[in-house]
């Protein structure tokens, strides 16, 4: 396994009793800190976002509730918050920074290269050009209210690797000159990952993860180079919740959108061969008294000791579920076993 730079943080990170009993599952950071193997995922708090009349965003949001829940959230241990630069046109980001202001026991990871006007909440397309990448880091500082960022990620998942050099280039610039601690790749593409993962600033790649999408060449890559996956859509953008079996889903809703990259819901609607594979594991990912989410989440951290899943969050009740699947753990290899077998017969 090929050994990692650590970077070192003066800051130290500690767990209140009531964190402790449900912190079941941990993972040691780049940084040397060990927290809770559970992130949350701030897309949907980040409120609306468009490119045209195309929905990029979850809907409207209650900033006094995400506030709440990124509270609760604290409350229980939860020291990881992913988000990104264009998620609510930059709203997400201002969110956090209120909410974890002077907190220096938590780590945010924020993304960079999706451009966009945040007084009409229109995306504006993509750049990768240095100069963006610098002014960007400075944005998200500012509505983050840090003077460092704990882990900056790229966000355009299919960069041509050979002009990607120039955009980790300049990421070391900014690491060695302070501005963030590291940095990494949201990419589904293994290949991707691994022409950057021996860098010594390179500590993650985000990736698409769940039971309906193992992702097996990527973890492959992750576990050779000690990384760390952070997991977006561990829930199937909630289809893995199982409350959106018969339900149509408003416009303003990303699920609503026909956009290509769409799996789990089209026209607002769950897709049908991914209900059906839910349903032929439902039972098994309910196993020991967890509900689907926290099954969901049990079968990733089974999946590898490298995982960090981020499932997304609105409210207190959906943080407290998330949370409540640090105490019942990682599915047993009977039970993952078995999900395998289903999963690729259904």
């Amino acid at each position: 396994m090929t050994a990692r730079r650590k970077v070192t943080v003066s800051s130290s990170i500690h767990f209140s009793q009531r964190s402790r009993t449900l912190a079941n599952e941990t993972i040691s950071l780049w940084n040397g800190t060990t927290i809770p193997r559970l992130g949350m995922g701030c897309w949907a708090i980040g409120g609306p976002y468009h490119s045209g009349n195309t929905a990029l965003s979850w809907g409207t949001v209650n900033d006094q509730e995400s506030r709440k829940a990124i509270e609760r959230a604290l409350d229980l241990g939860i020291r990881f918050f992913d988000t990104a630069s264009s998620y609510g046109a930059g709203h997400s980001e201002e969110i956090l920074g209120t909410a974890l202001k002077n907190r220096s026991d938590v780590v945010i990871a924020t993304k960079f290269g999706n451009m966009f006007d945040p007084s009409t909440k229109q995306a504006l397309g993509s750049s990768a050009t240095p100069a963006f990448i610098r002014d960007s880091t400075e944005q998200s500082l500012r509505r983050l209210q840090r003077d460092s960022i704990d882990l900056l990620q790229f966000h355009i998942n299919g960069h041509p690797i050979d002009e990607a050099i120039a955009v980790f280039d300049t990421l070391d610039e900014l690491r060695h000159g302070g501005k963030i601690a590291a940095y990494g790749w949201s990419t589904d593409d293994p290949t991707r990952a691994e022409a950057f993962a021996d860098r010594p600033g390179f500590v993650t790649v985000q990736h698409n993860l769940n039971v309906l999408d193992p992702a097996p060449d990527m973890i492959a890559v992750v576990e050779r180079f000690n990384l760390v996956s952070i997991n977006r859509g561990p829930l199937a953008m909630g289809l893995l919740s199982g409350k959106f079996d018969h339900v149509k889903l408003p416009e303003d809703d990303v699920r609503s959108s026909n956009a290509a990259w769409l799996r789990y819901f089209k026209d607002g609607a769950v897709q049908p061969e991914f209900r059906r594979k839910l349903d032929s594991v439902r039972e098994l990912l309910r196993s020991d008294g967890r509900t689907l989410v926290q099954g969901a989440l049990g079968w990733i951290w089974a999946t590898s000791p490298r995982t960090l899943p981020i499932p997304g969050f609105r409210n207190v009740t959906q943080v407290e579920e998330n949370v409540g699947a640090l105490e019942k753990g990682a599915l047993s290899p009977a039970t993952m076993t078995e999900i395998k077998t289903l999963i690729g017969s259904s």
